[in-house]
């Protein structure tokens, strides 16, 4: 599990630590850097599969997603002032977990002959097991394109790949026997789950037949709902799924339809004479289904990771899906953006920690937090 996160340089988030529980939610009005927070845990996802530059990229590229305020932010009430910039250019992104935690730092490119020169490059990337970053603690270690990897008797050595500026040594250098720590670390970020973008407009796939296959996972834009719901069914939890759709549709239940391989999903509601097709189904009903084969699915992640899940529903669908997701928490470690009150009230109600955010003077800020107030956090030096 993971018990802290760390952003520096990215957007709003000049400097911000936060800790995280089973069951986290991030709060705070429009603006406020919520979805920074969500884009930032996506990022680090992204490194585990050489990703995060390109994702950094579609963004308008280093400078468009960089810390826009001065180097150290602006005491509250004093007039916002650039001075000489003293560190280093630096997007810095990392976790900590009682196992094994890892940092990357980001900085602009070497300027040179390329088309490129909107990419960042990797500057320092580092794993150490625990929580809290020390000499004794570090494992492996990156600096621009050399690494060295600590062994089984605590000795340094030089790895004699040279990595390259876009290339993680997470993607690159994982290996069993070098560097297990490495690949313990890539496969849990490439675990992590990620819904944002389920859609239910009436393109939506998830309205539309499709070829029924096992689907343990619901795909990120939710095409394969029939099929992961039947999945669901057939080997989650028994009855879990008849019992969250009746709990949010009193005497209704769900059949999925087998046209020669196409699974089609059903409705069936009380006062109806035939069921209802996807197609005819609200926003906010389809929205919650997919929320159900999403947190019920029979492989649960290590992290699963929710964007404003309330978005399309109905009121009194709140607390059914508060439920949903505390039942996936016991499985999974779960982190939940939102900004809808009733949400964030049922999941306090199953001991969730909050973080609120604010923004004062353009920068991101955990509500309370004060500077001594956060979990322990070290960045590894360049």
């Amino acid at each position: 599990m993971l018990t802290t996160l760390a952003i520096e340089g990215y957007r709003s988030l000049r400097s911000v630590v936060v800790p995280l529980t089973n069951l986290t939610v991030v709060t705070g009005a429009n603006g406020t850097g919520k979805s920074s927070v969500y884009r930032s845990l996506r990022l680090l996802a992204e490194a585990s599969r050489n990703g995060a530059i390109a994702a950094l990229a579609r963004e308008g590229g280093l400078p468009s997603t960089l810390w826009a305020g001065p180097e150290n932010g602006t005491p509250d009430g004093m007039p916002t002032q650039g001075r000489r910039r003293t560190g280093p250019v630096a997007l810095k992104l990392g976790f900590a977990s009682d196992e094994f935690s890892y940092a990357m730092d980001l900085g602009l490119p070497v300027p040179g002959p390329t088309m490129f020169g909107r990419d960042p490059e990797i500057k320092l990337e580092s794993v150490w097991s625990g929580s809290v970053l020390r000499p004794s603690t570090l494992l492996t270690e990156r600096h621009g394109p050399s690494v060295r990897i600590r062994g089984a008797d605590g000795e340094w050595a030089r790895h004699d790949h040279s990595l390259r500026p876009y290339d993680s040594m997470l993607s690159e250098l994982a290996d069993p026997r070098a560097a297990p720590e490495l690949l313990a670390v890539r496969e849990q970020l490439r675990s992590w789950r990620f819904y944002d973008s389920l859609r239910t407009d009436a393109a939506a796939p998830a309205r539309a037949a499709q070829v029924g296959t096992r689907t343990p996972v619901l795909g990120a834009d939710g095409a394969d709902l029939a099929a992961a719901l039947q999945t669901v069914r057939e080997l989650g939890p028994t009855g879990a799924l008849d019992a969250a759709v009746d709990r949010a549709f009193p005497g209704s239940s769900i059949g999925i339809a087998d046209h020669d391989g196409l699974f089609a999903l059903e409705l069936r509601q009380p006062g109806l004479l035939r069921p209802l097709s996807a197609a005819e189904l609200s926003d906010g009903t389809l929205r919650y289904l997919l929320w159900i084969a999403a947190l019920l699915s029979p492989r649960p992640p290590a992290l699963l990771v929710l964007n404003e899940p309330e978005t399309s529903l109905h009121p009194d669908l709140i607390d059914p899906l508060a439920d949903l997701i505390a039942d996936a928490a016991a499985e999974s470690q779960v982190i939940v953006v939102s900004h809808a009150p009733r949400l964030i009230a049922a999941l306090d109600g199953h001991g969730a920690s909050r973080i609120e955010l604010e923004k004062a003077v353009g920068e991101t800020r955990v509500v309370g937090q004060g500077a001594l107030d956060g979990p322990p956090w070290s960045w590894p030096k360049r």
